[in-house]
């Protein structure tokens, strides 16, 4: 039920264009109302042109922006005298509308505005918005919508069937509401709804009044056509299934680009997935034309019922066959309508359900995965409230592929700057709540990675992340806490990790500690500790990531954070030392036996890194800066002076080196050492 959440005081506080920026960010608030990116609003306003004349001026919501989010300076502002006229036109194309409108500007330095620009203008209200109620879409998605329709509003509304949006359906509406002054609204048919209003105020109640009839009409039919579950809903499958498919999937539908998958196990999907006849209703096609460029046409379903003993392999067997069947689909789809020109898109599915599991979402980034899992959840109400009333009707493959392979659609995502090195991949970081973990991390999200900080300082790898979230966006880190020298620990952090994203790309294996004593003075209990870090704790880490790498099938890569101490032996650091060496053996050996997987391993050999290291015992700190004749709380900005020592690598220098080995610059690299040591020349590799 759509909730009036208009308040005068918060609306008094956001006038901009005269409520039209307060009125968009309250529609963005319901996703029942306004779907992300979906929809668009309007203000037409008299404003001063830069010669001090009057203008009218429309206000429309710019391209590829959301309503939810929309500041003012989001809206394009076009002379709206300069637009009314073309409603006289018999027709229009695209390209010719486009270029029209780029003649009319009044605002400089505004998006490009919506593709459904000319439905407000020839719309003959001051406010105008344009929505994606799921309970309309319910209605403007049955076989007749139409008579459904008017049996609810009579002629207070206008239909008009669908078109692909542009002029001709703008002029359709425009002259539809002209021909017909009573009416408050226009439903369109398998698309959405247009309202308006004299204020920004009158405009919002209208849309969440006529909402509400659809709403209250849907109800309804529910009550008479209650939804029949003919499967068992449980309580959601056990984690070892999720552990054994997603990095199938993920390795399965990055074959054109890396994916981020979304896991939505939730009672609400789990019901859906259970009800009558679902198989058939989720492959009638998308509900409603906004979804089609983040959801595709349809979603792979795969039949799987574990309360009839069905178990994972008989699940994997399946996705694997319906991913193949579902490429094969959509190279026929593309096949039968393209036109000159068009290039396919990835033919991998962005939506997958599966009853008894769930669904999955993906995307080339943790972003794009989480708004077709939002869109999909839109699809939900709309294919059961269609299915309520009558039958759910969709568009037809045609239409859907004149949605999806829109040059004016494709534009949005043109507006995305292009993809760093490392996007869409996956990366584990030991160790990274400090120093080299922590530059590390911050280095491989700007690379454009989605970085995963674990650590046994739960706190500060939360840190870590929370401001990798603020800088690069929705997802792009998250903490885990992992004691390396605990291989339960580090199974359930990598776990954590595939449940997160659907996989894993890059391993930095980084954890340390480091304790300086002479050899006599060394108590069994430091070398203990010392190896179990350095030596055990690195195996755990490389055991789980080869096993989750061998299932994906797309390679990995591993990179050993090891010390110039494996080369060049530090005096008093026995223990240190002989884990380090350890380490870079053991990259070698792996180097060598992951090779036959596309798997990389490869180290990187550091000096002297102090600043910010959580890895030094208070002895170490002690000795080294009595070394140099300083105390103790000294030896960070000692360190930092690069004129006091010709040791002197800071953490970022180490995460330069590691963002060169993770990614495609080093794509030809195995078994490689890489020395970042400051100039010490018994350092480097014989």
């Amino acid at each position: 039920m759509p909730r009036n959440l208009w308040n005068d005081s918060e609306a008094a506080q956001l006038p901009a264009l005269d409520g039209l920026v307060y009125r968009s960010n309250l529609l963005g608030r319901d996703r029942s109302v306004c779907n992300i990116f979906g929809g668009n609003t309007s203000a037409k306003l008299m404003e001063r042109d830069h010669l001090g004349h009057s203008v009218n001026v429309l206000w429309v919501k710019g391209s590829g922006s959301d309503v939810l989010t929309i500041g003012e300076r989001g809206f394009a502002g076009l002379r709206l005298d300069e637009i009314e006229p073309l409603i006289e036109r018999a027709e229009m194309s695209d390209e010719e509308m486009v270029e029209y409108l780029s003649h009319t500007t009044h605002a400089l330095d505004r998006p490009r505005q919506s593709i459904e620009t000319l439905l407000h203008g020839f719309t003959p209200a001051k406010h105008v918005d344009h929505t994606h109620p799921d309970a309309v879409i319910s209605l403007a998605c049955l076989p007749h919508g139409a008579e459904v329709c008017r049996e609810i509003w009579g002629d207070r509304m206008i239909w008009v069937d669908y078109i692909r949006p542009g002029f001709t359906l703008s002029k359709w509406i425009g002259e539809g509401i002209r021909a017909n002054p009573q009416a408050e609204c226009v439903v369109m048919g398998k698309h959405g709804l247009v309202t308006w209003g004299d204020t920004s105020r009158s405009c919002y109640e209208s849309s969440l009044a006529i909402i509400q009839e659809a709403e209250d009409f849907i109800e309804a039919a529910c009550r008479q056509k209650p939804v029949r579950i003919a499967r068992e809903v449980n309580g959601g499958a056990p984690a070892d299934v999720w552990d054994r498919i997603l990095p199938l999937v993920r390795g399965r539908i990055s074959q054109h680009r890396p994916a981020i998958l979304r896991v939505d196990a939730s009672d609400s999907v789990r019901r859906f997935l259970a009800t009558e006849d679902v198989a058939a209703s989720t492959q009638i096609g998308a509900a409603c034309p906004d979804h089609l460029v983040h959801t595709k046409r349809l979603p792979l379903f795969v039949e799987w019922r574990p309360e009839r003993g069905e178990g994972v392999e008989l699940l994997v067997e399946r996705l694997e066959q319906g991913l193949r069947d579902y490429v094969q689909a959509y190279e026929t789809y593309f096949a039968q309508n393209r036109a000159a020109g068009d290039e396919m898109t990835d033919p991998f599915p962005r939506v997958i359900l599966v009853p008894g599991l769930g669904m999955i979402n993906t995307g080339a980034d943790a972003n794009a995965a989480d708004i077709s899992h939002q869109l999909y959840h839109r699809a939900i109400p709309v294919i059961t409230g269609s299915q309520a009333v009558d039958q759910f009707v969709s568009l037809t493959p045609a239409e859907a592929y004149a949605i999806e392979y829109w040059p004016l659609e494709l534009y949005k995502l043109s507006l995305k700057p292009p993809p760093r090195e490392l996007a869409g991949r996956v990366v584990c970081i030991t160790g990274g709540a400090s120093g080299i973990g922590r530059a590390t991390a911050y280095r491989l999200a700007a690379d454009d990675a989605h970085v995963v900080i674990l650590d046994i300082n739960a706190e500060g790898a939360a840190q870590v992340a929370d401001t990798i979230v603020e800088r690069h966006g929705h997802k792009r880190a998250i903490a885990v806490a992992c004691d390396v020298t605990d291989a339960a620990s580090v199974d359930r952090a990598f776990q954590e990790a595939v449940m997160a994203y659907g996989g894993i790309d890059v391993v930095v294996s980084n954890a340390g500690v480091a304790i300086a004593a002479p050899i006599a003075e060394t108590t069994d209990g430091e070398w203990n500790r010392t190896m179990d870090i350095l030596a055990t704790g690195y195996f755990h880490v490389s055991r789980a990531a080869f096993r989750i790498w061998q299932a994906q099938g797309m390679g990995g890569s591993l990179i050993y954070v090891v010390s110039k101490n494996a080369l060049y032996a530090g005096r008093n650091a026995a223990a240190y030392s002989a884990a380090k060496a350890a380490e870079l053996h053991m990259a070698r050996c792996l180097a060598e036996e992951g090779g036959a997987h596309g798997i990389r391993v490869n180290s990187v050999l550091p000096d002297a890194v102090i600043q910010d290291s959580g890895i030094w015992d208070a002895g170490w700190r002690n000795a080294r800066a009595a070394g140099y004749g300083i105390q103790p709380e000294e030896l960070d900005a000692y360190y930092r002076d690069r004129t006091t020592l010709k040791v002197n690598v800071l953490p970022e220098n180490i995460a330069e080196a590691i963002s060169f080995l993770a990614g495609p610059r080093a794509s030809r690299t195995t078994g490689g050492a890489l020395t970042v040591d400051g100039g010490v020349a018994a350092a480097y590799v014989r």
